[in-house]
């Protein structure tokens, strides 16, 4: 809708044709557990205002097209029966209401919109919508906001102050006020705002900024990052450029050495099913996610900055190495920082012993006799 800057008009138009009648929220449930993911984030409503749920709010939503359907209630109640956390995206700017501050955004100005807005409207709006999610559809682990950035150049002070704009103050308060244990993030690149209760970063690992828009400062907070698994966050028909799944399994891996979530992007197809490339390469990160879970789930990183061969992850004694790349010197890794006595050092799950030797300069793991695994090699180290 922005980039091709359709009109109001002319993009209200396809409410009379989306029907992604396969949809099935049991088998996206499964897709994800399958994966070894925890929780999916569903977009209940991205930039261009449409509502993927029932909402009293707007007759621009899905149940108001051929589909007729709730999909977010469908979603809601499979991931509760299958134990996976539900946490809902939603869209802070709007391209299609008039009464969003399309004036001062950045995005969606060839969407034809002449009505002066109304930013006390749009608030009122947004927390009608905000009050439905987390009323209706049982325990909502998260709200996940995207869209800030498009008022930017409207911020007082590009920082804390940015809230006024926004009204933060009272909208994460009305979500922790209805749901308490519901976890609020911003994607809005910045460090975060009184109120949010994990950091997101997207498409860059927690610090870095090869997308020209990540470096925020890292926060005491939870963290997470969120990638896409062609170069598009929703269906591409003509995007063919798949990670494979040894890049998303090292990234996830990555992650983890970073101390973050790894929030792994589906755009499904028009009809509601996720695209069979997608599905293939989730099935076999799943299978390594079935070996190797336990260097994963529950751990910490950042324990030991991460390293040019990889990164380590900690969970109680146990500090699993995830040597993703050929070490420098092939015969050893040297690792400065750890110092801690190390009672053995093994290969996970093999269980082959590794060499090791610990002086007042750090520890050596020695590599002679280890097959370096093409994706990830894990060392276990148990600490005395």
């Amino acid at each position: 809708m922005n980039n091709r800057n359709i009109q109001v008009n002319d993009y209200g138009r396809l409410i009379n044709i989306f029907n992604p009648q396969n949809f099935d929220a049991k088998k996206w449930v499964a897709i994800a557990k399958g994966a070894g993911m925890k929780y999916i984030t569903f977009i209940t409503r991205h930039h261009d205002g449409f509502s993927n749920w029932d909402t009293k709010q707007s007759d621009w939503k899905i149940t108001k097209t051929p589909y007729e359907k709730d999909a977010l209630k469908q979603l809601a109640a499979e991931c509760n029966k299958e134990g996976i956390q539900l946490f809902c995206y939603y869209s802070l700017l709007d391209w299609y209401r008039s009464d969003y501050q399309y004036e001062t955004g950045k995005t969606g100005k060839g969407t034809g919109r002449t009505t002066k807005s109304n930013w006390d409207s749009y608030i009122r709006f947004m927390k009608a919508q905000l009050t439905e999610l987390l009323t209706g559809y049982g325990e909502i682990s998260g709200i996940w906001f995207d869209g800030h950035w498009d008022q930017l150049d409207n911020d007082v002070d590009k920082t804390l102050q940015s809230k006024v704009n926004w009204h933060y103050d009272e909208i994460y308060t009305l979500i922790h006020s209805l749901q308490p244990q519901c976890l609020i993030s911003n994607n809005h690149h910045l460090t975060p705002i009184p109120g949010e209760d994990f950091q997101a970063f997207e498409k860059d690992l927690p610090g870095s900024n090869t997308t020209g828009f990540g470096g925020a400062s890292i926060s005491q907070l939870p963290l997470e990052t969120c990638e896409t698994m062609n170069d598009s966050w929703g269906f591409n028909i003509t995007d063919r450029n798949y990670k494979s799944s040894k890049m998303l399994i090292q990234y996830l891996v990555k992650a983890a050495g970073h101390n973050a979530n790894f929030l792994l992007n589906v755009g499904p197809m028009p009809d509601g099913t996720i695209q069979p490339e997608f599905v293939d390469t989730l099935k076999l990160m799943g299978k390594w996610m079935e070996q190797n879970s336990a260097t994963i789930y529950g751990t910490r990183g950042n324990v030991i900055p991460p390293k040019t061969w990889g990164v380590l992850t900690k969970k109680g004694k146990s500090v699993y190495m995830h040597i993703l790349y050929t070490p420098e010197q092939n015969a050893f890794i040297f690792i400065a920082e750890l110092k801690q006595p190390i009672a053995k050092a093994f290969l996970f799950n093999g269980k082959k012993e590794v060499k090791f030797k610990q002086l007042s300069e750090g520890t050596f793991i020695y590599l002679d006799g280890v097959v370096l695994d093409d994706v990830d090699t894990i060392v276990q180290l148990e600490l005395k």
